[in-house]
């Protein structure tokens, strides 16, 4: 895949306070990244630097390969989608998803685009190093603003063409009225191509169910976007920010103000957008299951670091350190010494291992995952202890066992009783060690 979006050693402070030390993340194109961490870790600022809506404090952010630190947010070939998602209340769904192509058809944008033209014209205009260079890229600067102002020019050009060879026909040549007839029916069908306020309004219209249909609001267009549920809300917000085709769509915690089966079923329908739009979504959750449901790339952030970048399953079954194995997924979180390569010990036993490339002695942190333990019966293990507590979480029980030691957490879908005299078991590639940071 193709990198799209470059941050380098990106920093930013509020006054004293650091909200970001020096990010480094590459994006690619058509990936779904997720920001994950707790709160204040530093990802929602990320995102707005991105998005163009906050400055960095130093570093550079690249987007296919290009500084766009100079470019303003509505510049920028990125859309966003809020927690709270801005509808607004006096226009149906059709109306709020079309208003970003409406807008991008009204005077005051072609006033933009055209201030715009000119600007990156002026660039190439300066860099020119012969003044044919520069008159040639001028002509081209004026046939654009005609093109903008003007939709229809190319096709009046070639009018005026025909025109001009009917004038030049020879009126005492025989074939004339034949001629004279197809330059006219060449003329009335380049007519027919004219881009007219009707023939615009049917583009904007299929555009628009075009993408309710990817957000599955068939039907919906002319509700009022009151009469809508939560999930409905959002889907019609996400509509709205893909119909402009931006490169990069931004979401900052969008289900958050779900309920929780809501906010399960639409985990399944953003990825799905996602892959039917087939643009880059970076996705911003402090929400561990929503990272590990719906993104190819997840981003682990704490106190304005990242602390790892991979897929879901190594975030999952490698976390980097203790911090990841915490935030990510349940975790049982022991002091060991890395004995030897393939060989850890704990609480005074060595148990044969999968890891390798650790000092000799070195001081280590080990994960035991809950769903990774069974309880066996007492003495057929080093690990033996007493059933502490026992919570059922409807498709497992979460059961405590406390030995001379520690509290060891275990998902199991057999039922333990409390005050059980139990051992715990698990296999050399449950543990996980590693470096203490």
């Amino acid at each position: 895949m193709k990198k799209l979006i470059e941050l380098k050693n990106v920093t930013k402070a509020f006054g004293e306070n650091v909200v970001l030390k020096g990010i480094d993340l590459e994006i690619y194109e058509n990936e779904f990244v997720t920001l994950l961490g707790p709160s204040g870790c530093g990802k929602t600022t990320t995102l707005r630097i991105i998005g163009g809506f906050v400055d960095p404090s130093s570093g550079e952010v690249l987007l296919n390969e290009k500084n766009i630190l100079d470019i303003p947010a509505h510049k920028r070939p990125t859309n966003t989608v809020f927690q709270r998602y801005a509808l607004f209340p006096h226009l149906d769904v059709f109306e709020n998803v079309a208003f970003g192509l409406r807008m991008h058809s009204n005077k005051a944008n072609i006033k933009i685009q055209t201030e715009k033209l000119k600007e990156d014209y002026q660039i190439r205009i300066d860099h020119a190093q012969d003044s044919t260079t520069k008159k040639k890229l001028k002509l081209e600067l004026n046939k654009e603003i005609e093109l903008i102002k003007d939709p229809n020019i190319h096709l009046k050009l070639k009018i005026d063409k025909l025109k001009n060879k009917i004038k030049t026909l020879d009126k005492t040549n025989p074939e004339f009225e034949t001629q004279k007839q197809k330059l006219q029916e060449q003329i009335k069908a380049i007519k027919n191509d004219f881009e007219t306020p009707k023939v615009r309004e049917k583009r904007l219209t299929d555009k628009v169910m075009k993408y309710l249909a990817m957000v599955n609001l068939q039907g919906y267009e002319r509700r009022s976007v009151h009469k809508l549920s939560g999930g409905q809300q959002q889907r019609v917000a996400i509509a709205r920010a893909l119909i402009n085709e931006p490169k990069v769509l931004l979401l900052d915690e969008p289900l958050a103000a779900l309920d929780l089966k809501l906010r399960q079923e639409m985990q399944y329908e953003l990825k799905e957008i996602q892959r039917n739009a087939g643009i880059t979504f970076i996705f911003v959750t402090h929400d561990q299951e929503e990272a590990l449901t719906m993104s190819d790339k997840i981003v682990v952030m704490n106190e304005g670091e990242i602390q790892q970048v991979g897929k879901p399953e190594d975030i999952y079954n490698e976390p980097i350190n203790t911090f990841v194995a915490k935030f990510i997924g349940e975790s049982n979180i022991i002091e060991g010494i890395m004995i030897d390569d393939y060989l850890v010990e704990f609480d005074g036993v060595k148990y044969p291992c999968v890891d390798y490339g650790f000092k000799r002695n070195e001081i280590v942190d080990i994960v035991l995952r809950p769903e990774d333990l069974d309880i066996v019966p007492e003495g057929t293990t080093p690990i033996s202890g007493v059933v502490d507590s026992v919570a059922f979480k409807g498709v497992h029980y979460e059961i405590d066992v406390k030995t001379n030691t520690r509290i060891y957490t275990v998902h199991t879908t057999d039922y333990q009783p409390e005050g059980k005299k139990v051992s715990v078991s698990f296999e050399k590639e449950d543990l996980h060690v590693m470096e203490k940071w």
